[in-house]
């Protein structure tokens, strides 16, 4: 039986509004091994006809944020599965 290799990774996310509460920046920071990876930021704007729900504007540029980062995560995997193999071919 093959022991599994456990691992941790860390994702933190800042969450700022501005002084209007008209545009929320959400900042997604992957650690991976102890060392910053990957860093996403994404926007939610509030229409200026809506009232202020700040709660709204959190979960839509946290969720953007993590989105374009789960994009760079999937693409780093595609792109070391390309050179993997590319190298095999090479051989």
């Amino acid at each position: 039986m093959v022991a599994m290799q456990s691992k941790q990774w860390t994702i933190e996310i800042s969450i700022t509004e501005d002084d209007e509460d008209a545009v929320t920046t959400a900042t997604a920071t992957l650690f991976a091994s102890g060392a910053r990876r990957h860093e996403s930021v994404a926007y939610a704007r509030r229409n200026p006809t809506d009232r202020p729900v700040p709660g709204i504007g959190d979960e839509l540029a946290a969720g953007r944020a993590l989105s374009d980062l789960a994009a760079k995560l999937i693409e780093d995997g595609a792109e070391d599965v390309a050179q993997l193999a590319g190298s095999i071919r090479a051989r």
